[in-house]
């Protein structure tokens, strides 16, 4: 039996998706199998709206931001401010095991269409909202700026100078976040209610709060200050720290970046010795800096002690990248079980052998391409139960029939009159 051919980790799980800030979530559910459907409103989902698009055509069915995280999935669409919408939505509801609704708080609950309105106690229901349910923040506009900045991230990510302002990745950064936590929690809900323990066997209402999952991925941001009383400062292409450390960043000899974690600076000695050995073949000036005595003191005991040391050493390691090639550095310094890596062009990542091998990309179609398009796939393989593309991004409604004729029993005359009246 080919891949292709293999259930997923997740075949046979029927979820329902509704609201903008649920994509990923939903389609690392697809990915792995399950039978997601994306529940939009008529004029379809805001994403749907966002550039780049196929061929610079601003379309519904063009945009590159959606296609990106509604892969495997089905879309239908509703009009949850009617009767007649609220009402296949309470059949889609009484379909699946999973509903993500991320449409934002008292949305469903003011139409009587939220999770109280369910009577099932296998029901996994998980609410993503920008601060909560709770609190005083609940009903707080949400823009992912607005939750990188809450959250702390920002304040640890841009140049050192801290003239200039802090710097924001692009993408919404935070609902990824936040939907990795919220697939965390669905799995566990699951693995609760499908087990055979006594007290088993009942469903979850899952609050999962934009706000705070970008807050638990400030890394150490958190821990210095809870711990230790210090604010951590952001510095150019490395991590913020509560003290200046060097570069981590450096031009090749052949005018490309690379990037050494912790300044390139070994945590074994193994490791250093291995690398003074490898930089003594071209630079031994170099080299005899890094034979110091207090070297192995500074870097296997307490890393806050003689920065200077420190200093010294992440020093010398950059200025011997800096006369070799990228690819050298990259390759050997990788051999040598040493954090580094290339700064390239994201489209430099898609001829890398290393993706390629792993069987990263992805390939399919991509609605108003016209021909196959590589699509981020999983960071994970799993050799029994494959996670890959199932089906392209689904156009606006494009399976209204097979939902709610095929699956719902709406007979076909009725959903003329459903379309007519503006329900789908």
């Amino acid at each position: 039996m080919t891949n292709s051919e293999r259930p997923g980790p997740l075949e046979g799980l029927r979820v329902i998706e509704i609201g903008d800030r649920g994509e990923v979530a939903g389609k690392l559910l697809a990915d792995a199998g399950a039978e997601v459907i994306r529940v939009e409103p008529p004029a379809g989902a805001r994403s749907r709206q966002i550039g780049p698009f196929v061929g610079d055509r601003a379309d519904v069915n063009h945009s590159l931001a959606f296609h990106a995280r509604n892969t495997s999935k089905r879309s239908v669409t509703l009009d949850l401010e009617s009767e007649r919408g609220r009402d296949l939505w309470r059949r889609l509801v009484g379909w699946a095991e999973v509903v993500i609704d991320s449409s934002g708080p008292d949305v469903l609950d003011g139409s009587a269409a939220g999770y109280d309105a369910f009577d099932d106690d296998r029901l996994v229901w998980c609410s993503i909202t920008p601060f909560g349910l709770t609190g005083p923040w609940r009903d707080w506009a949400h823009a992912d700026l607005v939750n990188l900045a809450l959250g702390g991230s920002m304040m640890s990510t841009g140049y050192e100078d801290h003239d200039l302002p802090p710097i924001r990745p692009d993408g919404e950064h935070t609902v990824a976040m936040s939907n990795e936590y919220a697939v965390s929690a669905i799995l566990a809900a699951l693995w609760l209610r499908d087990d055979d323990r006594p007290g088993a066997g009942r469903g979850e209402f899952i609050d999962v709060s934009i706000h705070e999952s970008a807050s638990a991925t400030t890394e150490g941001s958190f821990a210095n200050w809870e711990y230790m009383g210090r604010v951590v400062q952001r510095q150019t292409g490395r991590h913020a720290s509560a003290d200046g450390t060097p570069p981590w960043q450096y031009v090749c000899a052949d005018g490309k970046y690379i990037l050494l974690m912790g300044g390139g600076v070994p945590r074994e000695k193994r490791i250093l010795d291995a690398l003074i050995a490898w930089i003594e073949e071209t630079k031994p000036e170099l080299a005899e800096r890094l034979r110091a005595p207090e070297v192995e003191v500074v870097l296997y005991r307490d890393p806050r002690s003689h920065p200077e040391v420190r200093t010294m050493v992440a020093t010398a390691i950059g200025e011997f990248v800096q006369s070799r090639p990228s690819e050298e550095v990259y390759r050997r310094g990788q051999s040598l079980h040493l954090p580094w890596g290339l700064v390239r062009k994201p489209e430099e990542n898609l001829d890398d052998p290393q993706w390629e091998d792993r069987g990263f990309f992805w390939t399919g179609e991509a609605p108003g391409h016209p021909t196959p398009v590589r699509y981020a796939g999983a960071p994970y393989l799993m050799n029994a139960s494959p996670v890959r593309l199932r089906r392209r991004p689904p156009l606006l409604g494009e399976h209204n029939h097979e939902v709610y004729v095929g699956m719902l029993g709406v007979e076909q005359a009725e959903l003329a009159k459903l379309a007519q009246a503006g329900a789908i």
